[in-house]
């Protein structure tokens, strides 16, 4: 008997998590040496320890201390606060913040494969929605699903479901659910725009007037726009979390060198390494390639996730000054992989040799990752 695609691609990532932690593991008992936050609270190298690294350490201590800002050096104001709130809440159960982080993760990360799935269902045929699951699950970045202290997979779960429950015409139900996720990352605009436009085209595709009602998508933000009272009355300054990203060590600072990559170019040197070259042609192609996906995701599945994916995939885009992270940010510009399945789907052996390169490369970024590399 054949598997429903949720079910298949819900057992693709089972299958993905248990060897990602498994390698993520290894490679931390191979690699002591690797910081990890965790380490000052577990003694030797447990089971999870790969998995906590670099911003994990960030958001243990949002949700053990809370927040605080310090203009003009790192400070936490500059992660969102919706996933270490989830992490306080588990504290007060008693379960340890770090293991919190990684099972939040874990249960959001398959949540959202298998909800993805139920969403893909509503835009093309089930063996389309199997493999648009299965390039997602396979996805190179699609580690941080499995276990990595990050918030991606939370906010990712949260924004398909919405849009999943805007497909069935479930508008309230949506809206709360993206208001939720503006809490997690700071791409407010490009979900409000994204439900906003499909909004717009769901009602007229079933021939239907619009109406004030179908405004509501501007309520989105609501979590966004939480964040910014927070950061006003708590610091007197409520786009703290843009201004730290300029301290140094992060070097974000909005402007015209950030804007054409400068510090891109700046990274290629003779004597740099082969995983620094890796990373930065790695990260750039990436986004290239989502970026030429934009087009072909308009066309098949409407101008309303066109208009979302340029945005999701464009603000980070823009703002990232040598495209650093742009690996696990694609992960939320989920109608990206049910259009390059639509692509591949009359290409079999082409769909086979993609998602079995896609999964080679992410087993080897989550064994980089588990040893403390910075992969993105």
């Amino acid at each position: 008997m054949v598997r429903s695609a949720p079910r298949a691609v819900l057992t693709a990532g089972l299958a993905a998590l248990v060897v990602c932690t498994a390698l993520v593991t290894m490679s931390a008992i191979a690699f002591p040496q690797g910081y990890s936050p965790a380490r000052l609270t577990w003694p030797g190298a447990p089971v999870l320890l790969g998995w906590v690294h670099y911003d994990a350490g960030w958001y243990a201590r949002i949700a053990t201390e809370g927040y605080s800002y310090t203009p003009g050096q790192q400070s936490p104001v500059a992660f969102f606060p919706l996933y270490p709130l989830v992490l306080h809440g588990l504290g007060l159960l008693h379960v340890d913040t770090f293991i919190a982080g990684v099972l939040v993760t874990m249960l959001c990360g398959l949540g959202a494969l298998y909800v993805f799935t139920l969403w893909a269902r509503t835009r093309a045929d089930e063996d389309s929605a199997r493999n648009a699951g299965l390039l997602l699950a396979f996805y190179p970045f699609a580690f941080f699903l499995y276990g990595a202290m990050y918030s991606d997979a939370l906010f990712l779960l949260l924004i398909i479901a919405a849009f999943l429950l805007l497909e069935r015409g479930q508008l309230g139900w949506a809206v709360l659910l993206a208001a939720v996720a503006t809490a997690a990352r700071p791409v407010a605009p490009a979900l409000v725009v994204g439900l906003l436009a499909r909004r717009l085209e769901w009602k007229h595709e079933r021939g239907l007037k619009w109406s004030w009602v179908d405004l509501l998508p501007v309520f989105a933000a609501a979590g966004f726009v939480l964040y910014l009272l927070y950061q006003w009355k708590a610091f007197g300054d409520p786009f703290a979390f843009v201004k730290v990203q300029s301290a140094p060590g992060w070097d974000q600072k909005p402007g015209w060198r950030t804007w054409v990559k400068l510090r891109w170019f700046q990274g290629f040197s003779r004597d740099m390494s082969l995983s620094d070259g890796l990373r930065l042609v790695g990260h750039a192609a990436v986004t290239v390639g989502a970026l030429a996906l934009i087009w072909p995701t308009a066309k098949r599945l409407g101008w309303g996730y066109g208009v979302y994916t340029l945005a999701i995939v464009g603000l980070p885009a823009l703002s990232s000054k040598d495209f650093m992270g742009m690996g696990r940010y694609l992960l939320a510009a989920f109608p990206l992989f049910l259009s390059l399945a639509l692509l591949l789907k009359e290409r079999p052996r082409m769909r086979w040799g993609v998602l079995a390169t896609s999964a080679c490369v992410m087993l080897a970024l989550a064994a980089a990752y588990g040893a403390a590399e910075y992969v993105s």
